[in-house]
């Protein structure tokens, strides 16, 4: 069983530019954590819904992707980009 683990996004009206580059700039480096498999970054282009963006990965096990929510660098990103530029999302973790 895979888990693919994946959050669409809607960012605050009030970010600037550089705030933005620098909240993708810390997605960029999840993929890096370890176990992260088929990392993507996604812009939204449909006028269906209100979500701008989603972030995409997989995991072997229950197991990797609880060490990747619990990673102090996932900890981290949460804590100094997330919650600070996110206003709305949605998650959702598929079994593949």
């Amino acid at each position: 069983m895979m888990i693919r683990h994946s959050v669409i996004f809607k960012l605050k009206d009030a970010i600037n530019a550089d705030q933005k580059q620098a909240f993708f700039d810390a997605v960029d480096k999840l993929a890096f954590i370890q176990d992260v498999q088929k990392f993507e970054v996604l812009k939204q282009i449909s006028p269906k819904n209100k979500f701008e963006y989603g972030i995409s990965m997989e995991f072997e096990t229950q197991e990797q992707y609880d060490f990747y929510s619990n990673h102090p660098e996932h900890v981290m990103f949460v804590q100094n980009y997330w919650l600070k530029n996110v206003d709305d999302f949605l998650e959702i973790d598929y079994q593949i």
